[in-house]
């Protein structure tokens, strides 16, 4: 399974569609409100939601669909980054809700060598999601630092770190 890309893996105009794709719980909406302190009754409080917004119900919360974005484009975009270096822009087009499936693609805008490193490249990219129905929910736009393959091959390969299995001995396991 590929975990990220190397800066000459990508391409200008490259779509990566991530998959899968996930189902937004009442229960991710809250926890994720709780973690990060946004105690905002749109997102917390059914009753409120229902009598005094637009919507009806519940929004979810517009970060946590952010979040749940950049996670699912890391396989395909930042597995082996160097760093995020800039969210550019970050748009919540229409509400999600509870029950609401959010799937996600990322499009390659441009990419250029590091001017201090030769090692690295950075690559800017735009993050689209969007619900089952392909209504569009969230626009993001980031500028990720990513190694080139010499930068790799320098520090170990693909899994830098990552222990070699050790086989005990069969005698050893005979006497316990």
């Amino acid at each position: 399974m590929q975990f990220g890309r190397t800066y000459e893996e990508f391409e200008v105009g490259a779509v990566y569609k991530h998959w899968p794709g996930k189902t937004v719980t009442e229960y991710d909406d809250h926890l994720f409100c709780l973690l990060t302190m946004n105690h905002h009754p749109l997102h917390m409080d059914t009753n409120y939601a229902e009598k005094t917004t637009d919507f009806g119900k519940n929004v979810v919360v517009g970060n946590y669909i952010y979040s749940l974005l950049l996670g699912m484009s890391v396989p395909d975009v930042s597995g082996k980054a160097i760093a995020n270096l800039e969210i550019e822009s970050l748009k919540h087009v229409a509400p999600t809700f509870h029950g609401d499936t959010i799937y996600g693609e990322t499009t390659v805008l441009d990419k250029t060598p590091s001017k201090s490193k030769n090692d690295r490249g950075i690559v800017y990219v735009e993050t689209k999601g969007y619900k089952q129905d392909g209504t569009l929910v969230c626009v993001f736009r980031r500028k990720v630092m990513v190694p080139t393959e010499t930068y790799i091959k320098e520090r170990g390969g693909e899994q830098p770190g990552r222990p070699e299995l050790v086989e005990t001995p069969k005698k050893t396991q005979e006497k316990k």
